[in-house]
């Protein structure tokens, strides 16, 4: 457990976080920390040496297999410039995450070629129930089993806080919802759109041409940023493959008729498979999906296939 972006303290510290790492050992991992998971300034992160340097130490370290966020926040790009890639290439290895951990996984596959996951962080994993197994379902399997792995929508959904254990979760029925359909295969790239579009103009953007495109809105945005930053992103990526978008939650006040009206705007989206209120971002169930790998979207069967 490495935390690139916001300390563990934000979420409760260890202890806190306890149920998320028993879950892991009876799963059957060995669950250790980086050094400095703990550490701790005054927006909720901690200083960038201490971050690069658990993370650089959980790539060199042979014993560990995989590497998880603690949580997202709003910093992980400030690690980049001082990150060593060719340590991180030479020594491949499962790293996932979401939101802020955007912008970490797409250099990273960017600068070194391999594939990284966007899925649940260490502090989600404590969630438990229907929406929690789900969950561990497709996070295990795509970071543990091989073979073809098919992603499908979840039976519920909800937009309440999961991790407060005073709050009763209101769960609300699932679909993903067609706006353009289609079958294609892809290359993934993207992730939570805010953190993606930190990357636009430096070193570490990645390719974003000919790609499947994965977008999400974090829960405090406003769903008036969704209109121009989408717009930006359809200006530098050429010849998009297809367009998942994730499901929003419900405090983005984003609605089905603004939502459309957004999309209507592209004529790009006209000619290419588009998909929304899928099951990866900030409202869960979420889903784990690589980036930087070939992914074949059905519309019409509402399912992304990859394989391990």
């Amino acid at each position: 457990m490495i935390a690139p972006s916001d300390s563990l303290q934000r979420v409760g510290g260890y202890d806190a976080n306890l149920p998320a790492k028993e879950k892991l050992e009876k799963m059957g991992f060995k669950v250790t920390f980086g050094a400095h998971v703990n550490d701790v300034d005054v927006v909720d992160s901690s200083p960038i040496p201490g971050r690069v340097a658990d993370l650089h130490d959980a790539f060199r370290d042979p014993n560990v297999k995989g590497i998880l966020t603690v949580i997202g926040g709003y910093t992980s790009n400030e690690l980049l410039p001082y990150i060593d890639f060719d340590l991180i290439k030479a020594n491949p290895k499962i790293i996932c995450g979401f939101s802020d951990f955007t912008s970490l996984a797409n250099a990273i596959t960017a600068k070194t070629g391999l594939v990284t996951y966007y899925g649940p962080a260490f502090a989600t994993l404590k969630m438990m129930g229907e929406l929690g197994d789900y969950q561990d379902e497709y996070w295990h399997k795509a970071v543990h089993e091989t073979g073809e792995i098919t992603l499908s929508p979840s039976e519920h959904w909800s937009s309440d806080a999961w991790f407060d254990p005073t709050v009763t979760i209101k769960k609300h029925l699932n679909d993903w919802t067609v706006y353009n359909s289609g079958v294609v295969s892809g290359v993934t790239v993207g992730g939570n759109l805010n953190t993606l579009y930190l990357l636009q103009g430096t070193e570490f953007q990645p390719q974003l041409d000919d790609r499947v495109l994965l977008v999400e809105f974090s829960d405090d945005a406003d769903y008036l940023d969704f209109s121009r930053n989408l717009a930006s992103l359809l200006q530098i990526a050429k010849h998009p493959k297809a367009l998942l978008i994730g499901r929003f939650a419900e405090q983005v006040g984003m609605s089905e008729e603004i939502l459309r009206y957004t999309l209507d705007k592209f004529p790009i989206l006209k000619e290419i498979p588009v998909i929304y209120n899928v099951n990866f971002g900030h409202t869960p169930p979420i889903f784990t999906i690589p980036l930087g790998q070939e992914v074949t979207v059905d519309t019409d069967k509402k399912t992304f296939t990859f394989k391990n």
